[in-house]
């Protein structure tokens, strides 16, 4: 089924309030202000944002930062866009303290009865599609996204036989992702720098791929180099399994034009995502038997195969 969507036309706000954010004096003023706001929400949620952010800052990064940074690792020019209001994107130290807070204050109004445990729910709720549809548990895992290994732990639980690795092409991610591991006791002890695109890794070396919000961050290119990736992973019979923004959602179909135009400032590549047909670019990658589920009001999660 096609979910790709057109781009609504953008209204009169909406292209004020564009080139006003085009402004650098004044984006910097509306992220600043934007930042503030979900910072006070946040701990009005009891999620400790700057207790959490002071606690991290004070940590010494230097031995886990070289331990796992590729210092020849080249970046393609998408990946040092601006996101999420951060300037260097992903790649700074910022965006990886705020990096859990942030998600559990973003997703807490998915689901009201659980609030700032929402983002765990999401997870949840995601995993257990996996398990109700993978034709059995996999063996070796490979996250696609770990971040600071929120995902990756997340997938220990739900297949605690597998074994789990991390990959992030941000080291900073990583290198939080290696901390929150050792204090939680996770088993998860592989964390791998690299670009979704190029792994590194060998051929058919994983019987699962997982993506957790990774692709709503791509441009289309990228896309189709990371699922040709993906499938040169794969053992036959493996599996690939996303989670992301669901297009088709009445949340994004609905939303008044001048807020997707501010969502779509801290997210560049957004509209590239929204009109990507990505069952038919995974068929096109060489996948089969691709199913897509709703995850939760604003996101699905789609499995494809790799014949056996």
């Amino acid at each position: 089924m096609r979910v790709a969507t057109e781009a609504r036309r953008p209204d009169f706000t909406s292209r004020l309030v564009g080139k006003a954010l085009a402004v650098k004096p004044l984006w910097a003023l509306a992220k600043g202000q934007a930042r503030r706001m979900m910072i006070q929400r946040a701990e009005r949620l009891g999620i400790p944002w700057r207790e959490t952010v002071a606690e991290l800052s004070q940590q010494d990064w230097q031995p886990l930062w070289q331990s796992i940074q590729r210092v020849d690792l080249a970046y393609p020019a998408n990946y040092t866009a601006s996101f999420h209001g951060y300037d260097a994107g992903h790649l700074c130290w910022e965006a990886a303290y705020e990096f859990e807070v942030a998600s559990n204050a973003v997703h807490s109004s998915l689901y009201p009865e659980a609030g700032p445990a929402s983002d765990q729910a999401l997870r949840e709720g995601y995993h257990a599609v996996l398990q109700s549809q993978l034709p059995q548990p996999p063996a070796r895992i490979l996250d696609l996204h770990a971040t600071v290994g929120l995902s990756s732990f997340a997938l220990e639980q739900a297949f605690p036989a597998a074994s789990v690795t991390g990959l992030d092409f941000s080291p900073h991610y990583l290198s939080l992702a290696a901390y929150n591991a050792a204090r939680r006791g996770s088993k998860v002890t592989r964390w791998i720098h690299a670009l979704p695109e190029a792994t590194g890794l060998p051929d058919r070396s994983v019987d699962l791929v997982s993506a957790f919000l990774l692709f709503h961050e791509m441009p289309q290119g990228t896309t189709r180099r990371i699922f040709r990736e993906v499938r040169r992973l794969l053992e036959p019979g493996g599996s690939f399994a996303l989670m992301d923004m669901n297009p088709a959602s009445g949340v994004y179909q609905t939303m008044p034009a001048f807020v997707m135009t501010l969502l779509k400032s801290t997210e560049p590549f957004m509209d590239a995502y929204f009109a990507l047909d990505l069952e038919e670019e995974l068929r096109q990658a060489g996948f089969d038997e691709i199913v897509s589920s709703v995850c939760s009001s604003r996101h699905r999660a789609v499995i494809a195969r790799v014949a056996g």
